[in-house]
């Protein structure tokens, strides 16, 4: 979650940036703007050298003492016996593991697999990324002028910020379904209100003619309501159940599938964009729309809560689902097929 507040507080301080850089008169502000992301840059090179190891990290190099007490410093307390105990059996199972990638594609890893494709492919397919990417570009096309589009940009972002501090406080005390759920109720509704906004003032022709001020707050409401939606649903929990989900054994290859997924369509939505909104215009947002249906119901569905509940006990939630418990069996039954 932390990981997805800096990146949502990156993109809000480069709106600023750009916001700022772009009342430059000499016109030499887009440099300064492509420097300062080295900013960012260092920050994360010494970050990197003060962060901990994880206690699961330690165990798999054989440090268990320092294991130990990384996650009494984590928990708090000393009375880790049992999920010290439970990390250890999880990494000898995780070492057992010959074949990682063929053993991913065993049946009793069907759940992980598919959550590893679908949630990042989803949240592509919320259309924020049409925000983050193009927010100025699109305000642009609906009628603001240069400034006011990246006025509008910095805004958005400054809600994208604080919509992921909402999640970071929310998540543990309502659940992460809720919070998918919520999120895509919310963006729902945004995009057909953006969708009647600019179908009543562009139409199909694209000329809107003289924009009124009560326009441009309705739309830039809408957008920011739309993003904190994002903000605190798919964003953050697009990276934070999947690190839930993904037992140790088969932990990489997932985590490698699921980051594969989410920059292989972030990029073809950013290649694709301004095509799709020239030729659908207000039709965009009716697309992206359909799609916050499909993976609310996938959510619904499919995605067990998984709230407290530690990695090396995520297979019992699994079997207790109506659905996977038809793919995932527990370790007895699984021990007396592999004997007949």
């Amino acid at each position: 979650m932390m990981f997805q507040l800096a990146i949502t507080l990156g993109i809000f301080v480069a709106n600023v940036l750009n916001y700022i850089f772009a009342k430059m008169e000499n016109g030499e502000g887009w440099r300064y703007s492509l420097g300062f992301a080295a900013v960012p840059a260092i920050m994360i090179i010494i970050g990197a050298i003060f962060l901990p190891d994880s206690p699961s990290s330690l165990i798999e190099r054989g440090l268990g003492e320092k294991a130990k007490k990384e996650l009494i410093k984590i928990r708090g307390t000393t009375d880790i016996e049992q999920e010290f105990e439970d990390l250890l059996a999880a990494s000898e199972s995780s070492k057992a593991v010959k074949h990682l990638w063929v053993s991913l594609l065993k049946r009793q890893y069907r759940p992980q697999l598919t959550f590893a494709m679908a949630i990042p492919f989803f949240q592509q397919l919320t259309g924020m990324n049409v925000i983050v990417f193009y927010a100025p570009v699109l305000f642009k096309t609906i009628g603001f002028g240069a400034n006011a589009s990246l006025m509008s940009a910095m805004i958005t972002g400054g809600c994208n910020a604080i919509a992921t501090l909402v999640s970071i406080f929310t998540v543990d005390k309502f659940g992460r379904r809720t919070l998918f759920l919520e999120g895509g109720i919310q963006m729902f509704i945004c995009q057909i209100v953006i969708t009647v906004a600019i179908a009543c003032k562009f139409g199909i022709d694209g000329n809107p003619g003289m924009l009124p001020k009560w326009y441009a707050i309705v739309v830039v409401c809408g957008i920011c309501v739309y993003v904190a939606g994002f903000a605190w649903s798919w964003d953050p929990l697009g990276w934070l159940v999947p690190s839930e989900i993904f037992p140790l054994e088969v932990r990489s290859a997932a985590q490698s599938i699921n980051f594969s997924v989410n920059m292989i369509f972030t990029f073809a939505i950013a290649q694709i964009f301004t095509t799709m909104l020239c030729h659908m215009k207000f039709g965009l947002f009716i697309f992206f729309a359909c799609f916050v249906i499909v993976m609310s119901t996938f959510i619904y569905k499919f995605l067990p809560e998984t709230k407290g509940v530690p990695i090396e006990e995520m297979h019992i939630v699994w079997q207790n689902h109506p659905y996977w418990k038809n793919f995932v069996k527990s370790a007895e039954v699984r021990t007396n097929s592999d004997e007949c």
